[in-house]
């Protein structure tokens, strides 16, 4: 695919994920049966199972300095049995383990009872097409850069069980892979996450101040956003007095990680996807609203 990329495709998927299980009671009645909080429950099938274990940094906020919010989570999941940590990583246990599939069973389960505003033949080409974006951002994204990519096998339900769950697996997958093309523009620009995020605020004119843009950045300790806003003003991207803003190099540079987030999400999007992209849009949306 070349640009321009169907841009307003990217909001519909974070979307898709957000509402697609509103009404999943399952987690409801794990929590009961454990004995356990939501963010213990999700510490295990939302951050451990995804990654396939690892520690805080590779599992969680990529733009963090500290993971000091995970510490109750994790020590509910690690009494619940559900994961063990050894030297700073995080793995599932063997009950974490049969607990992940039970949840996706569920899920394929409640999946296959929503309600479509698509016929059946229009809900399974649309996975379809979704599916083979992925495959195609996977296969054209340089290895190096998979961080979060593999998470899309790892839980993925049963597509051929029912076009939603197949629908499912291939936003998740989209939006993994969206993921990781931001880390590699960013990472190739020299950034890392904390400083890209800092970087962000400022950009938007999020920050009012020093002290304000410290405090908006609540994934990062204060002496971190400091250090980080040396190193931008060093570089010329951040202009020198309060409160801070971008220089034309910085805007520059920051439009520049978009414009390369959106090359290396859409470029390797076979031709009929692409040219499939209006029809695409339309009917996602129609899903996402009926949820």
């Amino acid at each position: 695919m070349r640009a321009p990329y169907p841009v307003e495709l990217v909001p519909l998927f974070p979307e898709f994920l957000t509402r697609r299980r509103t009404k999943f009671t399952f987690p409801l009645r794990l929590l009961e049966e454990l004995g356990i909080d939501r963010p213990g429950l999700f510490f295990a099938i939302g951050g451990v199972a995804p990654q396939g274990g690892g520690r805080l940094s590779e599992m969680w906020n990529p733009y963090a300095t500290h993971w000091d919010q995970q510490q109750a989570a994790s020590s509910a999941a690690r009494d619940a049995g559900l994961v063990e940590e050894k030297d700073g990583r995080w793995d599932l246990t063997a009950k974490g383990r049969e607990l992940l599939k039970r949840y996706r069973r569920e899920a394929d389960s409640y999946l296959a009872t929503l309600p479509s505003p698509l016929s059946t033949e229009d809900l399974s080409r649309l996975a379809t097409l979704l599916g083979r974006a992925f495959e195609a951002t996977a296969a054209s994204l340089d290895r190096r850069w998979h961080s979060h990519i593999p998470r899309a096998a790892r839980m993925a339900g049963d597509a051929t069980a029912h076009p939603m769950i197949a629908l499912e697996n291939a936003v998740f997958g989209l939006w993994n892979a969206r993921d990781d093309c931001h880390m590699a523009a960013w990472r190739q620009a020299g950034l890392d996450g904390p400083t890209l995020d800092a970087l962000t605020r400022i950009w938007r004119g999020e920050a009012a101040s020093d002290e304000d843009l410290a405090a908006k950045l609540t994934s990062q300790r204060p002496a971190d956003v400091a250090r980080e806003l040396a190193q931008l003003r060093r570089d010329g991207l951040v202009a020198a007095e309060d409160p801070p803003r971008t220089t034309e190099k910085g805007s520059k540079a920051r439009q520049a990680i978009e414009d390369e987030t959106d090359r290396l999400f859409f470029s390797g999007w076979p031709d009929d996807v692409a040219a499939s992209a209006g029809w695409i849009r339309e009917k996602l949306a129609a899903v996402n609203a009926s949820f």
